[in-house]
C-alpha cells in the first residue's frame, strides 16, 4: 500500500493476485489495482465503502486529482475505491506490448477471461483481503453491466448498488444499439454546426486535404478522413463544442505560399487518438451487445445506413448540405 495526500483528499493503493480464470485457482496470475479515496477530515472514521466501476469497457478508473462532480458528492458519505478493471490501468494491463508474443489463437483464449463475470470476482477477491463484510457499487455505462452482474452473482457481499446506464440484459440485436447511436451523433453533429454554422465547411476542407493528401501525425501515424472523423466523441462530452471549434479554426497554416494542416492541429489529433492506448475498447465494446448471437462487425454494417458519416470528395464551390463527423458516444 502506498499513502498519498493533498490538502483534502488522501489516496492509498490496493493490489491483489488473482487467477487469471477464476474456475482455476492454479492459471495464471494476474494483479488487481485499486485506489482508495477519502475525505482526509473524516480518513480515520469508520465509512462504509463504495466501489466504482468504469465505463468503456476496457477504460481505467479515474486518477482524480482532487474531489470533482460525482466523487465530491460520494466521499461525504463514502470511502471510494476506484477499481482498475483488469486489463487496465495497473491490473495486467492489456495492449499491444503485453499481446505481442501470443499467437491469434493465444491472444483469443487470453482475452475470454476479461469480462464482466471476470471482473465482479476480482472484486470480491478485494472485498476479502481487505476484510470488508459488505460495500455498495457504483457502475457507470458498462460499469452497470459489472453492476447488475455483481447483484446476480454476490448479492450478500453488497450493501447497495447504484447503476447510471449500462443496465442488461439487452434485448435484440446489436444493430439497433448502433442505429440509435448513429442517429444520436448525428444529432449531436446538427446542434453543434448550428451552433457554429462555419465550422461544416473547415470540415469538409479538411477532409477534402485529407482526401488529396498523404498526411501523417507527428508520430508518423497516417492521417486519414476516417480518423478525423474520430474527432467527433467529444460532441459527447459536456461542454466540448467551443473547444472543438477552436480546433477546428487553427487546423490551418500558410507555408511558403502553400495552405497546409497546421502542426499545433496535427499535434491534437495525435492527442486525441486515446483508444490506441486501450484497445481492449475495440475488443469488447461491440460484444457486450450481443445476446446470443453474433454482430457481424455490427457498427461498421450499420454506418452505412447513413450515407451522411462517408465523405465524397466535392467542388471547393458546392458543400452538400450536410456531412458529419463522427463518435461512438455509447460506452
Amino acid at each position: 500500500m502506498q499513502d498519498l495526500y493533498d490538502r483534502y483528499i488522501r489516496y492509498r493503493s490496493h493490489r491483489v493476485d488473482v487467477p487469471l480464470d477464476h474456475s482455476d485457482a492454479n492459471s495464471t496470475p494476474i494483479t488487481i489495482f485499486a485506489r482508495e479515496v477519502v475525505d482526509t477530515r473524516h480518513h480515520e472514521a469508520d465509512l462504509p465503502w463504495l466501489v466504482y466501476f468504469q465505463g468503456g469497457p476496457g477504460m481505467e478508473s479515474p486518477r482524480p486529482n482532487g474531489a470533482t462532480g460525482w466523487l465530491k458528492r460520494a466521499l461525504e458519505d463514502y470511502r471510494v475505491l476506484l477499481l482498475d478493471q483488469r486489463g487496465t490501468g495497473l491490473s495486467s494491463p492489456v495492449n499491444h506490448q503485453t499481446l505481442a508474443h501470443l499467437t491469434p489463437a493465444e491472444q483469443a483464449a487470453y482475452l475470454s477471461h476479461f469480462r464482466a463475470d471476470s471482473i465482479v470476482k476480482d472484486a470480491e477477491c478485494l472485498r476479502e483481503a481487505l476484510g470488508i463484510k459488505q460495500w455498495a457499487i457504483l457502475g457507470q455505462s458498462f460499469g452497470g453491466f459489472c453492476a447488475l452482474t455483481y447483484l446476480s452473482f454476490f448479492p450478500q457481499s453488497l450493501s447497495r448498488a447504484f447503476v447510471t446506464g449500462g443496465i442488461p440484459p439487452l434485448k435484440g440485436h446489436a444493430d439497433a444499439v448502433y442505429q440509435k447511436t448513429y442517429q444520436r451523433v448525428e444529432d449531436k453533429n446538427q446542434q453543434f454546426f448550428a451552433q457554429f454554422p462555419d465550422a461544416q465547411a473547415r470540415c469538409h476542407e479538411i477532409a477534402q486535404y485529407l482526401q488529396n493528401n498523404a498526411v501523417t501525425l507527428p508520430n508518423g501515424q497516417p492521417f486519414t478522413v476516417e480518423q478525423f472523423q474520430t474527432l467527433g466523441l467529444n460532441l459527447g462530452r459536456g461542454h466540448a463544442g467551443l473547444p472543438l471549434y477552436y480546433l477546428l479554426e487553427r487546423a490551418f497554416i500558410e507555408v511558403n505560399g502553400e495552405r497546409t494542416l497546421s502542426y499545433p492541429f496535427l499535434n491534437a489529433m495525435q492527442a486525441d487518438q486515446g483508444y490506441l492506448t486501450n484497445p481492449f475498447y475495440a475488443i469488447l465494446h461491440e460484444s457486450i451487445y450481443c445476446q446470443q448471437q453474433a454482430s457481424q462487425w455490427s457498427a461498421h454494417r450499420v454506418r452505412d445506413q447513413f450515407p451522411q458519416f462517408h465523405y465524397q470528395p466535392i467542388s471547393r464551390s458546392v458543400l452538400p448540405a450536410k456531412w458529419c463527423i463522427r463518435g461512438c458516444l455509447s460506452n
